[in-house]
């Protein structure tokens, strides 16, 4: 899926742990039973050993992660990332270690989480966002948005037992998000979604990352996290093999050398960067033209992304109000472009 440049906000090194994870170990049972020969056996040693076989999905895992980061698991199946997104959001309970939280959490782990089935899509809101932690008040008074944002409509009155698996998507995506929490967890969920809805979600997380909220993801699809995440854990067999940049952490993914994708990924957006500096030249030569010669007749100008407003709103601007938009985004584009050159001719 492609994204606009987006610039992360930096994370302050003085900024406090929200998660600490330490010496976590999580086992399962992966068989139960045995045969009547092998119990037999069991018995006639002395009840030694264990009958049951068990999996370490986790073998002492640690990490900290700080507020306001914004970190991908990333690791190839069976690697224990989506373990350890349950065992952060508290749906599991270590075996063995803690794992430490400060602050709301939200957490997407699993389509339809937290939903009862028998309960209609207006019910499993209110039950869900009590879940997550909102009081009926503040449920109420978000309720339309989260309705709204979910695209449900006249499904919500209908029990969610009927529900496709992208309407619970929809729903659960638009409680969680509507909580206002200061860490949001993902477990691959966006997949599920269809091309737009995705869009409408991580618009949403853009939103979460800019206003310094943690993000903690877990997804296959290394692109999507490079660019939305600045630090990647890779976890195999569930230990940590890596630790680092994200884009770092999609070089050791894709068995590539350290630098690879970053180096790419700022080649492609410094000529974004280039071509949109050149459009908004050429917009600001007509705007400062216009204005100059004292002209009232608007000018068209391809805003819509830079600024906050709609495109209607936009054509309502004057001249010097949508000068001043441009400028504002040649000053930024120009600064990112100089330190994507000093990014790039360093992996020269």
């Amino acid at each position: 899926m492609e994204l606009d440049i987006f610039d992360l906000p930096p994370v302050s090194p003085d900024a406090p742990d929200v998660i600490r994870v330490d010496h976590l170990v999580k086992r399962f049972v992966l068989r139960h039973t045995r045969s009547m020969k092998e119990a037999f056996i069991w018995l006639i040693k002395g009840r030694k050993g264990d009958l049951s076989e068990k999996f370490n999905a986790l073998n002492g895992v640690s990490m900290n992660i700080r507020e306001g980061e914004r970190v991908a698991l990333l690791g190839y199946n069976g690697s224990g990332k989506s373990t350890m997104l349950k065992l952060i959001s508290g749906v599991m309970q270590p075996d063995d270690g803690s794992v430490l939280t400060r602050g709301r959490i939200a957490g997407l782990i699993e389509v339809g989480a937290g939903f009862h089935p028998d309960l209609t899509g207006r019910d499993n809101v209110y039950l869900n966002a009590a879940i997550l932690g909102m009081s009926k008040e503040q449920t109420d008074a978000l309720f339309d948005e989260i309705v709204a944002f979910s695209e449900i409509g006249d499904f919500i009155d209908t029990e969610v037992k009927f529900y496709s698996s992208g309407m619970y998507l929809r729903l659960a995506f638009a409680v969680a998000i509507h909580t206002d929490p200061e860490i949001f967890l993902v477990d691959e969920i966006l997949a599920v979604g269809d091309e737009p809805f995705q869009k409408k979600c991580l618009k949403k997380i853009k939103e979460l990352c800019a206003s310094g909220k943690t993000l903690v993801v877990v997804s296959h699809d290394l692109d999507l996290v490079s660019q939305i995440c600045d630090r990647g854990i890779v976890l195999e067999k569930g230990n940590v093999r890596f630790d680092g940049d994200a884009m770092e952490a999609v070089d050791v993914m894709r068995d590539q050398p350290l630098g690879t994708t970053k180096k790419h990924r700022n080649e492609g957006d410094l000529l974004a960067a280039h071509q949109k500096l050149e459009t908004l030249a050429n917009n600001k030569r007509d705007l400062e033209a216009a204005i100059s010669a004292g002209s009232s007749e608007p000018v068209a100008v391809a805003l819509l992304g830079i600024a906050e407003e709609t495109q209607a709103e936009l054509d309502a601007l004057s001249n010097p109000e949508k000068l001043e938009i441009v400028n504002s985004e040649i000053d930024r584009l120009t600064k990112k472009k100089a330190r994507l050159e000093k990014e790039i001719a360093h992996y020269q």
